[in-house]
C-alpha cells in the first residue's frame, strides 16, 4: 500500500505528513521522535493500511519537509506540538484516531490523550502506543539525545551521514540495508556549502534549555482514560525499568488501561519494522 505526500497549515504553519490507506477501520496518527521524521514510520504505516487502517504520519515542526519554527524557544515544546496535532486532526475533519508515538511522539500523545493541554481532544484518542517513551525520563539519557541532536553534525557524502545514523540509532534494533538507507535520505539535508546534515533545525533542542522539565507528565499521563500500551525497549537508557511499576499504579495503569511489553534486542527506541513488533501494535489497535 502506498502513501501520498501532502502539507496543511496548522498554527501558522506548513507541516508535512504522508496519508496511508483508507479509513475501513479507522485512522492512526503515527508521530515519530525528536530529531527524525515521518517517514520512520513506513513499516508501521505500510502494514496498517493493509489492514484497513487509514495512517497519517505527520513531520513534527522543525523536522523533515515541515516549515521551521520563527519563535524556536517558544514553539519547539510539547504543548505547541499538541496544538499542532490538534489543528492536523481539525483540519483533517478527523474525529477520533488511535496513536502510536516514538519517544517525543507519545510524549505528544500522552499530552493529546490525557486532554489537559488541549481539552477539545479528550475523548477523541481511542488509544496511545507509547514507544519507549514514559511520562519521566531518565536525565542522562536526555543529556545524551540533547548531545548528538544539538551539534547537527555535517558530511561531504549521505554515505557518510547513513554510517553516523547507523551508530547513532543503533539501539533500534534491527534494520536491513534498505531500510537504513531509506532512513538516511528521508533524513538528509544539503548545505549551502554541498555538505549533508540531519534534516532538522538544531534549534529544537532549545526545547531542553527553555523548557527544562517539558518530559515530566505525569499529571498528563494521569488524566488519560484509554487503553495505553507501552513497549519499553529492554535495554533503554531513556525509559528505566523501576519507572514502569510507578506507570501501573497511576493514570491508566491504576485504572486497568495499561498493557505494557518489554521489547528484547533494542534500547532506545524499536523501529517497528519488524513482524513481532509490527502485530503487537496492531493487536493492541484492533483490540480497542
Amino acid at each position: 500500500m502506498g502513501f501520498t505526500s501532502n502539507y496543511i497549515r496548522c498554527a501558522d504553519l506548513e507541516i508535512h505528513y504522508t496519508d496511508w490507506g483508507r479509513a475501513d477501520k479507522g485512522t492512526v496518527i503515527a508521530w515519530h521522535g525528536l530529531a527524525r521524521t515521518g517517514r520512520d514510520m513506513d513499516e508501521l504505516a505500510a502494514h496498517l493500511s493493509g489492514r484497513g487502517w487509514r495512517v497519517i504520519c505527520p513531520d513534527t515542526v522543525g523536522r523533515g519537509l515541515s516549515q521551521w519554527s520563527r519563535q524556536p524557544d517558544e514553539e519547539y515544546c510539547l504543548r505547541f506540538y499538541a496544538r499542532l496535532a490538534r489543528e492536523l486532526l481539525d483540519g483533517l475533519d478527523l474525529q477520533t484516531v488511535h496513536w502510536v508515538g516514538t519517544s517525543m511522539g507519545g510524549a505528544i500523545g500522552t499530552l493529546c490523550a490525557g486532554g489537559l493541554a488541549e481539552p477539545t481532544l479528550k475523548g477523541r484518542i481511542r488509544s496511545l502506543v507509547l514507544n519507549d517513551n514514559a511520562p519521566e525520563l531518565a536525565q542522562a539519557a536526555i543529556e545524551r539525545i540533547r548531545a548528538y541532536a544539538g551539534q547537527s553534525p555535517a558530511f561531504e557524502t549521505v554515505t557518510e551521514l547513513e554510517a553516523f545514523f547507523r551508530q547513532v540509532y543503533k539501539p533500534y534494533g534491527w534494520l536491513s540495508d534498505a531500510q537504513w538507507r531509506r532512513l538516511a535520505e528521508t533524513s538528509t539535508r544539503r548545505l549551502p556549502d554541498g555538505r549533508v546534515t540531519p534534516h532538522y533545525d538544531p534549534a529544537m533542542v532549545r526545547q531542553f534549555i527553555v523548557h527544562p522539565d517539558d518530559y515530566l507528565i505525569w499529571d498528563h499521563y494521569e488524566a488519560i482514560e484509554v487503553p495505553v500500551l507501552l513497549l519499553r525497549g529492554a535495554e533503554s537508557d531513556l525509559v528505566l525499568q523501576d519507572t514502569v511499576p510507578r506507570m501501573r499504579e497511576r493514570g491508566p495503569g491504576a485504572r486497568g488501561l495499561l498493557q505494557t511489553i518489554e521489547v528484547p534486542g533494542c534500547g532506545h527506541a524499536p523501529a517497528l519494522n519488524v513482524p513481532e513488533q509490527l502485530d503487537w501494535v496492531t493487536g493492541f489497535i484492533e483490540s480497542v
